[in-house]
């Protein structure tokens, strides 16, 4: 692959802007057969707490006009069975590995990154501060700017590799939190997480969903998930990283010109394991058509109206 569509994000050197959104992607052997994690930029794996954890009760995912609702509840296998198994599958392929680590205290969180830290073959770490479907944790450290501060700044003391906050978009201002994430010492910052979202059974007058509210992701987010990346990313130094409803180079280039350094694609994955390929050709035709030589040129061009570059 031309190095034309290489990156460079907080640190690490991207082959490509794309990545494996987490909780979308499983720990990336998953996909394994079905292509070649090798033409990824990065893998985000799903997220990890210090145990095992069974996640919420079933149904978790429904269908929505563009979008998918889910409330999985951060099921996993625990940072410990990762180490030991998943990351040593992983050492093959030559694409960056960020983990997504979760907490239900500021302990936790640091204390999975510890064990991380110690673990060959881990490039950066997502902290998720922003899950709206558990009960402890989630929103309550991304949804209050001062446990955001805590939980960040434990975080960076506990590693020497990049940290990468993903941000709620459920929140009245997430220049905010971007802020108070670069300011805790983060590497950069991940937006957006899913949107909180009811689907009502109107025959049962009940959720769809068991645990009653989900995590709304997809097409249909987009213009939100665009419009608070660009938010962000005017509002800090730090690289921000695109994701919401990315199903094509279109998509990804919106981010890109909106101000994010790389983008993550996540529902995509469900239905088309091969949407890595067919983004990463259209960005290179994208650059061909427009005389580029990197895709380094197009990052934060957006021409906003009233605006002057």
């Amino acid at each position: 692959m031309s190095d034309r569509l290489a990156v460079d994000l907080a640190g690490l050197s991207l082959k490509n802007p794309l990545l494996a959104a987490s909780g979308t992607f499983g720990y990336g052997v998953e996909y394994e057969g079905l292509l070649d994690l090798s033409t990824l930029g990065g893998i985000v794996s799903k997220g990890l707490y210090l145990e095992p954890r069974d996640g919420c009760d079933v149904p978790r995912i429904v269908e929505t006009p563009s979008g998918l609702l889910n409330a999985i509840g951060l099921q996993g296998v625990g940072v410990r069975v990762f180490v030991d198994d998943v990351l040593p599958r992983l050492e093959k392929y030559d694409t960056a590995v960020v983990v997504n680590v979760c907490g239900d205290t500021v302990d936790e969180y640091a204390e999975v990154t510890r064990i991380l830290e110690d673990a060959p073959g881990v490039d950066a770490v997502e902290i998720n501060i922003s899950c709206p479907n558990v009960k402890k944790g989630g929103m309550a450290f991304g949804g209050d700017p001062r446990m955001t501060h805590e939980v960040v700044s434990a975080v960076r003391r506990a590693t020497r590799r990049p940290v990468i906050p993903k941000l709620s978009p459920n929140v009245s201002d997430i220049t905010v939190f971007a802020r108070v994430c670069e300011e805790a010492g983060a590497s950069a910052v991940s937006c957006i997480n899913t949107l909180l979202g009811l689907v009502v059974d109107v025959e049962k007058r009940r959720p769809r969903l068991a645990f009653g509210t989900g995590g709304l992701s997809g097409p249909a987010i987009r213009p939100i998930a665009v419009r608070m990346a660009w938010q962000a990313a005017r509002a800090v130094r730090i690289p921000v990283i695109g994701i919401g409803g990315i199903t094509c180079a279109e998509d990804a280039l919106e981010f890109l010109i909106a101000g994010c350094r790389a983008v993550q694609v996540g529902t995509a994955n469900f239905v088309d394991p091969g949407v890595y390929e067919r983004i990463n050709s259209g960005l290179t035709a994208y650059l061909d058509r427009h005389g580029l030589a990197s895709i380094r040129d197009v990052v934060g061009t957006l021409q906003y109206p009233g605006e002057t570059r």
